[in-house]
């Protein structure tokens, strides 16, 4: 079994090998080749997110502010109701 999961690993990282960087990046995946250190560190620490929360940092940070949007619109109905 291990056999197989390894040759299938090093198929996928022959056929990948070809692949530009810009192709890589437009593919989506969080784990894109970038010589960018700030890059790097911001992936690094998105895994872990990912990892310990099973969400992402874009994921979080959307759910806040989705959160504080329909907070800040409930204050301002209250207040256009009020007067």
């Amino acid at each position: 079994m291990i056999k197989l999961k390894l040759t299938l690993l090093f198929m996928i990282i022959i056929l990948t090998s070809g692949c530009s960087e810009f192709a890589l990046l437009m593919s989506g995946s969080s784990v894109a080749i970038s010589q960018n250190a700030y890059v790097r560190a911001y992936n690094g620490v998105d895994v872990l997110t990912i990892m310990s929360t099973e969400k992402s940092i874009k994921k979080h940070i959307y759910d806040k502010g989705k959160k504080h949007i329909q907070t800040l619109t409930q204050i301002v109905d209250d207040k256009t109701i009020g007067d």
